[in-house]
């Protein structure tokens, strides 16, 4: 396979499980903003936060309203990790190799980026939100689930898979660091604080499968626990890592990469996370977030035509 391909097929599946990623925490947060009573709720700017564009958001914007932040998060321009902007990266990638990947995917990522172009003023509304965003994370799930049932399960499909996933780790651990930073403790949400909780669980669509593995009631420690070291969870930290392990091990020269993710899954089963407090959670997921930038670059020293940056 050629580098160039193996690198887009890559990030055309990082692009779109990140437009999905931030359907799901807008969906969530507006959920979360009507559970919580009024001045209760952080509001928007943790989602800033989260896709990591404080500084660039600051630049151009003096706070953090409903209306900006949500333009800033669905379509803006300026915000490179936008639902917009992803879509629109997806697609220009798959363009370039559709004699690669299915038709039907490649047209489904078409009317993907039709769709949210199109219907950006209704995922602007209150009336209209919840509906986009459905379509958006609905549409995801189905490319995903196209390319799984009709590309051949090749290095080129490896590739797939090792950007979805890494995306998703990384996400994972980003929703967990601010969430829990953010996480109101004052004795006026005290009463709330389990919604809180709950809602982490949402972002990351694990509430039901919470539930099944660790008992009904949520709370901090098994929260952290079920998140960060679940082997059967799709979009634990644990899981995401074990199966990029045995993804990258069909590629030939993969030792490197293979080593790092050892060190990661290691590092991770060790550490008692359900411990961890305020400034050591988020030192432990900075580590965990340098870890996968490294299993990043190693991969696109390895296989890509250009270096990591």
């Amino acid at each position: 396979m050629l580098s160039r391909v193996g690198e887009t097929l890559y990030w055309v599946a990082r692009y779109v499980e990140r437009a999905e990623n931030v359907a799901r925490l807008i969906n969530v947060n507006n959920m979360l903003m009507m559970d919580l009573p009024k001045g209760v709720c952080t509001g928007w700017e943790p989602l800033i936060d989260i896709i990591g564009a404080r500084k660039a958001y600051q630049e151009n914007h003096t706070d953090y309203s409903e209306q900006k932040a949500l333009r800033y998060l669905l379509v803006g321009s300026d915000n490179n990790s936008s639902i917009l902007n992803s879509i629109i990266s997806a697609r220009e990638s798959a363009r370039t190799i559709r004699d690669v990947i299915p038709r039907d995917v490649w047209e489904e990522i078409n009317s993907l980026y039709y769709y949210v172009k199109d219907n950006q003023k209704e995922g602007l509304t209150k009336r209209g939100r919840f509906a986009y965003l459905k379509q958006i994370i609905e549409s995801a799930h189905l490319i995903f689930g196209a390319l799984d049932a009709t590309i051949n399960h090749d290095h080129g499909f490896t590739f797939i898979r090792f950007g979805s996933l890494i995306e998703r780790a990384d996400m994972t651990s980003r929703i967990l660091d601010i969430r829990s930073e953010t996480l109101i403790t004052s004795d006026e949400a005290k009463p709330f604080e389990n919604i809180q909780w709950i809602s982490l669980l949402r972002s990351l669509s694990a509430y039901q499968m919470y539930r099944q593995e660790m008992g009904v009631r949520v709370q901090r420690s098994d929260v952290l626990e079920f998140v960060m070291h679940s082997e059967v969870f799709p979009r634990s930290i644990m899981f995401c890592l074990m199966e990029l392990k045995k993804q990258v091990s069909v590629l030939p020269n993969s030792k490197g990469i293979i080593d790092l993710i050892e060190i990661a899954i290691k590092e991770l089963k060790s550490e008692e996370v359900r411990q961890l407090k305020n400034g050591f959670l988020h030192k432990y997921i900075d580590q965990i977030q340098i870890e996968l930038a490294g299993i990043h670059n190693e991969l696109a020293q390895t296989y890509f035509l250009k270096p990591a940056e």
